[in-house]
Formats: C-alpha cells, structure tokens, sequence
C-alpha cells in the first residue's frame, strides 16, 4: 500500500479520512503532463477526485507527494527549514507552495492543515483537520466564481454539484447542510474592499459571509495566523 510506504519512511500516520479518500480512488489523478487537461481532466470531471474544481489547488499524486517531502525536508532546500518542522504535503499551488499535514502538531489522529510559501519566510494554519480542511475550501470556491477564464454560471454551479456530491461522505451533516444550503442560493455580484482597491467578484456567498461562516462551522483558534519556517529572515 503506497500510504503506508510514505507512513513508513517518514514516521507519520495519516489520518482516516486521507486513507479513506486513497481506497476510494479520490487521489487518483493520474500523471501530471501537458496532454492532463485534455485526456485525464475530462474523465475526472463527472466523479471529481479531491478538490478538482478548486482554485489555485493541485492534488498531488504519491510520486509527487514522495518528491516534495524530499523537497521541504531537504536541510540544503533553498527554504532552509528548520529540522524541527515537519510537513507532509498533499497538494500545491500554481506557484509551487505546499499544502501540507503539520505533523508536529498531531492531535488524537488529526494534524493541522498548514500552507508552506515557497517564495516567503511563512506557514499559514489553515485548518484544524484535514475535513474542516475540505469543508472551508468547498465553501471558499463557492463564492468565487471563475469570471476570469469565462467560467458561465450554468459550468460554475455543475461543477460545484459535482463535487458536493463526491465529497459528501467525508463531511459532517453541518457541513453538508450548509453547503447545501449556500449551493442553493442565487449567485451575486459582490466587492472585496482592499486597502487601496475594490476588487470585483461574482459567487454564491461574499467575503464576509465566508469569513464568518467558517469562524461558526469550523472553529480553529490558529486559522489563518502564520510562524516562519527558517531561522533565516
């Protein structure tokens, strides 16, 4: 079983609900390549595999989960991350940033969900658990509707009852009922106020909804508040 090669190497034990998501094929992404989006994506697209649809989020398969493990725990890595720190990521950015199991802060079976910057000094808490995890950025892609690459109202809301419908069984019967609930909303136009800007956008809930919906379901004392990573400044 590849988990337990990864467990095994790296002294870590995933959570129950990751080994759920691996036997039930919702990790299967195939291998990345320039011909992904037009061979594998269509076929992932009917029964979307973990977080398919979200925004600025790659699922990483476990060759290239085992390549970034070796990366963040390089001492030589251009991170330099302190040895006491341990990430076992699960997904990345378009930027190369990780998302990652904060193993040093295990708790009863669960780890933090942790965001590690590649291009600055930062980790950011995210969430709590790996389901809280899934929860907020389902939540989050609702109410950020893809205007930029012409994503139409009819695809932004197939998608999302797509992979409400995959991803329902991980999720407590608050989460889903929320998300439901919001799924079944109209979609608005809103702004986001920026120190210097408003910044246009269209979903299902805004900013501020967010924000406060996710402080309500998913309490988690350290979300969205960061540490460095590297003694180096």
């Amino acid at each position: 079983m590849p988990l337990l090669d990864i467990e095994t190497k790296n002294g870590f034990t995933y959570p129950i609900i990751y080994k759920e998501f691996f036997l039930d094929g919702m990790l299967n992404v195939g291998e990345y390549g320039p011909d992904w989006y037009t061979t594998v994506y269509p076929k992932l697209k009917e029964n979307p595999t973990l977080l398919l649809h979200s925004y600025d989020f790659e699922l990483l398969n476990l060759k290239g989960v085992n390549e970034a493990i070796d990366e963040l725990s390089d001492p030589e890595g251009y991170r330099e991350i302190k040895e006491e720190f341990k990430f076992i990521p699960f997904g990345q950015s378009g930027a190369g940033d990780h998302y990652c199991f904060f193993v040093n802060e295990e708790n009863n079976g669960e780890n933090p969900i942790v965001f590690v910057w590649h291009d600055m000094n930062e980790v950011n808490y995210l969430a709590k658990n790996m389901q809280d995890f899934v929860f907020r950025m389902l939540l989050t892609d609702m109410s950020d509707q893809d205007v930029y690459n012409d994503v139409s109202d009819e695809e932004f809301k197939d998608n999302l009852e797509r992979v409400l419908k995959t991803h329902k069984k991980y999720l407590t019967d608050k989460q889903n009922d929320v998300l439901q609930t919001v799924f079944n909303r109209e979609i608005i136009d809103y702004e986001i106020l920026l120190p210097k800007m408003k910044e246009a956008k269209r979903g299902l809930l805004t900013d501020v909804e967010l924000k406060k919906t996710l402080a309500e379901v998913i309490p988690f004392d350290k979300m969205d508040s960061s540490f460095e990573y590297s003694s180096e400044s």
